[in-house]
């Protein structure tokens, strides 16, 4: 596995996507693309819909209407269907809580090695070498050297937990890669390394993002565009760099940016 080596970016559309749940529309007609390549970021308060967006891209949750695919800047290229085993390793996903996504009774060799053996990759002879060579650099790639390969989740840290999510996610080599607040239980200090990590990964690797986020701050430092969720309902799509400069347009970005900025003490 070489990360720098030439792929193609793929990119990702998202065309009418609803999401139900008995009687309630968790999602509700969400359009948007983000471009081979691009980091994207999704915005809004609880409950607004984002988390359930890339739970539906991967197929954790029910897609009731809409359609999803894959695109490339190659015309006439081959791309996997959602849902395919091609899907599953193009679009690989980082959860929320670095503490519920591992389990607890695998070492960090067994956590990585498994999506190789669901995938039928390193298996058996010179398959065993490439398994090793996998493993190996999945950890050196998220700084985590040879010594954490055999320990199990609670002998880590959360940061070092993450990264471990990180390199689970990144072993099959994706070219889409969904992060569900991906350091919102972590530390501030470590908050930021793991977002530097993530960008410098995206950089190597010439991925796509696409991140759900409350935290205005982290989506602006590491999206280049984003898409503002309110209700399951997109409110408005705009440039990171507009939301920095405050050049909003919805009245519900402008609340939420105000939210954001946190309590400010009244006028005596």
């Amino acid at each position: 596995m070489n990360a720098t080596q030439s792929t193609t970016p793929l990119g990702l559309r998202v065309q009418g996507l609803r999401v139900v749940y008995g009687s309630f529309a968790a999602v509700e007609g969400l359009s948007f693309d983000v471009a081979p390549g691009e980091s994207f970021g999704i915005v809004g308060e609880s409950g607004s819909g984002k988390s359930t967006v890339l739970r539906a891209l991967c197929g954790l949750a029910p897609r009731t209407a809409g359609e999803i695919g894959l695109t490339s800047s190659e015309p006439g290229a081959a791309l996997p269907q959602p849902g395919s085993l091609g899907w599953r390793r193009a679009v690989q996903m980082v959860f929320q809580d670095p503490y519920g996504s591992l389990h607890p009774r695998q070492t960090v060799d067994r956590i990585l090695a498994e999506p190789l053996a669901i995938h039928g990759l390193g298996q058996g002879g010179a398959g065993g070498d490439e398994r090793e060579a996998r493993i190996q650099q999945a950890l050196d790639e998220v700084g985590l050297g040879a010594g954490f390969r055999f320990r199990y989740p609670h002998q880590l840290s959360g940061g070092q937990r993450q990264r471990v999510a990180i390199a689970r996610a990144l072993i099959l080599q994706p070219q889409v890669l969904l992060l569900d607040e991906p350091t919102s239980a972590l530390d501030a200090s470590v908050q930021a390394e793991v977002l530097n990590l993530l960008e410098a990964l995206r950089e190597q690797r010439r991925l796509s993002f696409v991140m759900v986020s409350h935290d205005l701050a982290v989506v602006t430092h590491l999206c280049q565009r984003l898409l503002v969720m309110q209700g399951g309902r997109a409110v408005e799509t705009l440039a990171a760099a507009d939301l920095a400069a405050r050049r909003v347009q919805a009245p519900y970005t402008q609340r939420l940016m105000a939210a954001a900025a946190g309590f400010v003490r009244p006028a005596a």
